[in-house]
């Protein structure tokens, strides 16, 4: 059956991004000229993802705003004959089906994704989480598509990060099974580098069973007293297979202000129209010393 439902989840404070985001949700802070959001919905959709479950709260009106119509704006620009800048107000209302729910605490990811089970039933789903765009040869979700395809089960992206780095991500125990594709023995959360079971993290891509709802339900809160996905997952894995595709393509991790600036050059370098004038400003720039 394919899976054509995908839950993002947009309900955190966004504290890295203090003070802009007493006002603006994080999610919707543009990178070169569309909010985050907006590359993560088009990765979905590119994808065959058909319906959009945004997991939102109170302060993040502004998210569902973006992907509604907004009738007032578009006669205006009807009216001055701008068609070009119409398409582009239009086109993420015309991506996907949408549908909010809000996520009525927050008590993290785990909970998050439960918010969605209404809408989603009883099916497969995908899980994005808008912090992480990648960018690769294909879209990072139709590659984990792929390997549910051939093997079933619930699939994570994972990437290899450093060893000093492993006690910021979820880690996996791997067993190999081909080329990129591992079946999960096990995963730990945020483990000491001598602890650490690999160097394979889990990053915001997750392909998932509907029996991980009824997991999630009664899994207590771990670390952070927030209800960990990772431990949903860990739990899941015990009853059914769950796989890791190390994916082809680059995370740009836009949730810290470093990751996010360098998405913004990498985005800007290839866009269309920006993309030679920027480079040439770039270059003009004598940042580098001995």
């Amino acid at each position: 059956m394919p899976i054509t439902k995908a839950v993002i989840t947009a309900a955190g404070w966004g504290t890295r991004f203090l003070p802009a985001t007493k006002s603006i949700p994080k999610e919707m802070v543009p990178v070169v000229d569309r909010p985050a959001i907006h590359y993560v919905v088009q990765e979905a959709v590119e994808s065959g993802i058909r319906l959009i479950v945004l997991v939102t709260a109170p302060e993040k009106k502004a998210i569902e705003d973006y992907f509604d119509r907004m009738p007032e704006l578009e006669r205006l620009l009807e009216a001055k004959g701008d068609m070009a800048t119409l398409a582009e107000v239009r086109r993420p209302a015309q991506m996907a089906r949408f549908c909010a729910v809000r996520q009525q605490e927050k008590a993290g990811l785990g909970h998050a994704v439960l918010a969605a089970r209404e809408v989603i039933g009883n099916e497969f789903f995908a899980v994005l989480l808008p912090d992480d765009l990648i960018d690769g040869p294909e879209p990072c979700l139709r590659q984990m598509l792929r390997v549910h395809e051939q093997y079933g089960g619930s699939v994570v992206a994972v990437e290899r990060v450093p060893r000093e780095a492993v006690s910021r991500y979820g880690i996996v125990a791997p067993e190999l099974l081909s080329g990129r594709v591992y079946r999960l023995r096990d995963m730990v959360e945020k483990p000491s580098p001598e602890n650490a079971p690999s160097d394979l993290a889990i990053v915001g891509r997750y392909l998932l069973s509907p029996r991980l709802f009824d997991i999630l339900e009664h899994t207590p809160a771990g670390r952070g007293n927030e209800i960990q996905l990772t431990d949903g997952i860990r739990a899941l894995l015990r009853e059914e297979p769950v796989y890791a595709l190390e994916f082809e393509g680059q995370r740009h991790d836009t949730g810290n202000k470093l990751g996010f600036l360098k998405a913004t050059v990498s985005y800007a370098l290839r866009h269309p129209e920006l993309g030679p004038a920027f480079r040439d400003y770039l270059c003009s720039l004598n940042v580098c010393h001995d």
